[in-house]
């Protein structure tokens, strides 16, 4: 007979610990992702508010796979009829003035004027790794719940300007969901803010009180596109050297050529964290459209940025579609390798790849 086992190691069994995650969850999540929307349901569902299958098709719209190009481009046409009706308000700034604060704050006082904001912020992409925190939406713990407001926050992708690739097509998206005031928030404040500047009808610049000298190299060339400047956290023991600062920007902004729209660019004071002055920045803003419209120059911006996004879809198509050329990839590492090496100049390995790129063509 065996010895019976009388080990104080005999391990007894338990009793089977439950998945941390809801089985069912899981399951629903799945038939979710299976879930293949049709050109005809993406629409259906952005005219129809559906804040999911918008969410979606902005999706399609920034993905690189060429199949996802293609059928956002035809929901977007699809899409183009119902847009151009909103305001749109590029909002950028030096890094500190608060922007997230500030659309926050003025995105709610939209709301309590009747209108529907959606709010396109921007987030620096990594050089590195390419990501992209996207925290915007943490940042804007009220707008972001909020039943008559939207917020997409989207990677720069190491666009020009922090401006996401596909941006301009995200607002006609939003503007046939029904938004009616578009918030373009971009990364920071440089020379490079013109992307943003090209898509939207007002251009508000944030500013703090004190920037100092190191802002000077920055200064001319993004106050010249402002129709708008707010210094912000104007409040509590800040408040006078906003006040001075208005002043000295108000000095500048005379030195500066006129503004093509005719319009004379406004400096004025606010504080998010006190709802002082969001009012005050909202009245300019409506007065600069109306101005604009009974000008005409409001219509003109349009068709010239319609232009403009011609030209930028042109030169996005020919480079994506050059870098996924089967043929030119594979050239590529080899040119790279070479250049690595130091046994050809730049100007000669993008000479090899264009003529390659080019070859049977006809270009």
């Amino acid at each position: 007979m065996e010895k019976e086992n009388k080990s104080a190691l005999n391990v007894q069994q338990g009793i089977s610990q439950p998945p941390s995650i809801n089985p069912d969850l899981l399951k629903k999540a799945a038939l979710r992702s299976k879930r293949k929307y049709k050109v005809e349901d993406f629409v259906d569902g952005i005219l129809s508010g559906n804040r999911t299958v918008l969410s979606q098709a902005i999706t399609l719209i920034e993905s690189s796979l060429p199949k996802h190009n293609e059928e956002a481009q035809l929901i977007i046409e699809r899409c183009l009829q119902y847009s151009s009706n909103s305001l749109r308000i590029g909002i950028t700034g030096v890094p500190g003035a608060g922007k997230s604060t500030f659309i926050e704050s003025f995105g709610l006082y939209l709301i309590q004027q009747g209108r529907k904001p959606a709010v396109l912020a921007i987030d620096p992409s990594s050089a590195k790794t390419k990501g992209s925190i996207l925290g915007d939406k943490t940042r804007m713990e009220q707008l972001s719940v909020h039943p008559d407001a939207y917020i997409r926050p989207s990677p720069s992708a190491g666009t020009l300007g922090g401006v996401a690739r596909k941006t301009r097509e995200t607002i006609i998206l939003c503007e046939a969901a029904g938004f009616d005031t578009i918030l373009v928030e971009t990364v920071g404040v440089g020379q490079s803010e013109t992307s943003v500047h090209s898509m939207v009808d007002v251009f508000l610049l944030l500013m703090l009180a004190g920037a100092g000298d190191e802002l000077q190299g920055i200064k001319r060339g993004i106050m010249e596109m402002a129709d708008i400047i707010a210094i912000t956290k104007a409040d509590g023991q800040n408040k006078m050297n906003a006040l001075t600062a208005r002043g000295l920007y108000e000095n500048a902004l005379h030195l500066f050529p006129p503004n093509p729209s005719g319009w004379k660019p406004r400096v004025q004071t606010c504080s998010a964290r006190m709802n002082e002055g969001i009012r005050e920045l909202w009245d300019s803003i409506t007065e600069y459209y109306k101005f604009t419209t009974e000008s005409g120059f409001f219509s003109d911006l349009r068709k010239q940025q319609s232009v403009l996004r011609m030209h930028d879809t042109i030169s996005e198509y020919l480079t994506g579609n050059f870098y996924n050329d089967p043929e030119i990839r594979i050239l590529k590492a080899e040119v790279e390798k070479k250049l690595f090496e130091g046994s050809i100049t730049s100007y000669k390995a993008a000479k090899i790849l264009i003529d390659k790129y080019c070859s049977g063509r006809g270009c």
